[in-house]
């Protein structure tokens, strides 16, 4: 990845004014992910608020980017 990983909410909410791409996409989820951490989060309770009903991703959205992540908890080493 050639993009640092977001370590704030306002770094990844910023990444929305960009063309979207695939760095930017994986930067996000890692960067969510690492502040997910950082603040205590388990991975059950980052995918239940992946999970819970807004109105940007329909159901089967909401599923698949909770596997994403899940995926994504898994394979990403602690970062401090």
């Amino acid at each position: 990845m050639n993009y640092p990983i977001p370590n704030t909410p306002d770094e990844i909410n910023a990444l929305r004014y960009r063309p979207v791409n695939g760095d930017d996409i994986l930067a996000a989820i890692a960067g969510t992910i690492k502040i997910a951490r950082s603040q205590g989060q388990s991975l059950d309770d980052l995918t239940a608020e992946v999970l819970a009903e807004d109105t940007i991703l329909d159901q089967m959205q909401r599923r698949w980017l909770s596997q994403i992540i899940t995926q994504a908890w898994a394979i990403l080493p602690e970062i401090s």
